[in-house]
């Protein structure tokens, strides 16, 4: 079969009033934040609500209220990109500009969405809180949880539908068809090299998650691996599956592996695999060299090692879809 170049669908003209629906999942975006930036900027003015006596938020002001007015910023980034999906304005916005924080706010969203309901249906399948509960120190009351990651899987899924109806209509034609009708230029060999070099690192922090989430305390911080619980099998586990996730949609989309596969389900578990890798390593990386007094709660050496190999390949295999999109695109 002869193979042609695809180039990107042709940007239609912006309506003056996007549709009914889309209004509604960007007011959904932006009431989904309140909770979330609500509580930060309360706790940067110095209030402590939510936070009980003990919390380890009450021993560093300083540094949290830090913390939490970059948050307030990440959160806030929400709202503008619910505009800007929404927005004629948003049509001329350049590629890089809107892709990679949608990219992050993918990869940090993502593990919130499939993690929190995981830990709530083990919750009610114990019957209540995990028999480990009690040795936890206080850090924030329980409904603070839930109120902000009800937040943000509402902001997941209202964003994430807004990004998959703005992207089909700019750049629809970049995933049309199956992955056996790829042309080969769509990877070249660079793009390869570095796809399977990621595949191969990320087996590192993959089985390190891997021995946590069946119990192994090997790395961990001494007050970590006391405090464990079923809630933290489950994060852990939800790590692996989303390596595993990037792993294999970047490998399907540069060695068109899984012809019979529609492109759009290979690059969309990409996106999410990588992003989730990339940013939560990223995250996690950051928090774990944060000072720490306590040397129980210091991060160890193969802890940071894990993190920053997990937020490298993230960034690697995402790069491969980059390219991808760009070949693609050409």
């Amino acid at each position: 079969m002869a193979q042609t170049p695809l180039a990107p669908s042709p940007l239609p003209a912006a309506p003056v009033r996007p549709g009914r629906a889309r209004r509604v999942l960007r007011a959904l975006a932006v009431v989904s934040c309140v909770p979330y930036l609500s509580l930060k900027i309360a706790w940067v003015a110095g209030s402590r609500i939510g936070i009980p006596e003990g919390s380890a938020l009450l021993e560093k002001r300083a540094l949290y209220a830090v913390a939490n007015s970059v948050t307030i910023l990440m959160d806030a980034t929400v709202i503008v990109l619910a505009l800007l999906l929404t927005q004629a304005w948003g049509r001329r916005v350049a590629s890089w500009l809107l892709a990679f924080p949608m990219w992050v706010a993918t990869g940090l969203l993502a593990p919130i969405m499939l993690g929190f309901p995981l830990q709530l249906v083990a919750a009610a399948f114990a019957g209540g809180p995990d028999a480990q509960d009690g040795t936890r120190e206080p850090f924030l009351d329980d409904w603070v949880f839930d109120v902000v990651y009800g937040g943000f899987i509402m902001q997941g899924i209202a964003l994430g539908t807004l990004f998959v109806l703005y992207a089909r209509e700019r750049w629809g034609g970049l995933w049309q068809g199956r992955v056996w009708e790829l042309p080969p230029v769509v990877s070249g060999p660079r793009t390869k090299a570095v796809a399977v070099a990621a595949a191969l690192l990320a087996l590192f922090p993959a089985a390190l998650h891997l021995m946590w989430a069946l119990g192994s305390t090997t790395g961990l911080p001494a007050k970590a691996a006391e405090q464990r619980d079923t809630d933290m099998y489950l994060l852990e586990g939800t790590r692996v599956f989303f390596v595993a996730a990037a792993v294999t949609g970047v490998l399907m989309l540069v060695l068109r592996l899984g012809r019979a596969l529609k492109v759009k389900a290979v690059l969309g578990t990409a996106w999410v695999g990588s992003g989730a890798v990339g940013c939560w390593g990223g995250w996690m990386l950051m928090a774990s060299l944060l000072p720490e007094d306590d040397p129980a709660k210091r991060a160890t050496g193969l802890l940071v090692l894990t993190y920053s190999v997990e937020m490298i390949t993230g960034f690697l295999l995402a790069g491969c879809v980059v390219s991808f999109l760009r070949r693609r695109s050409a």
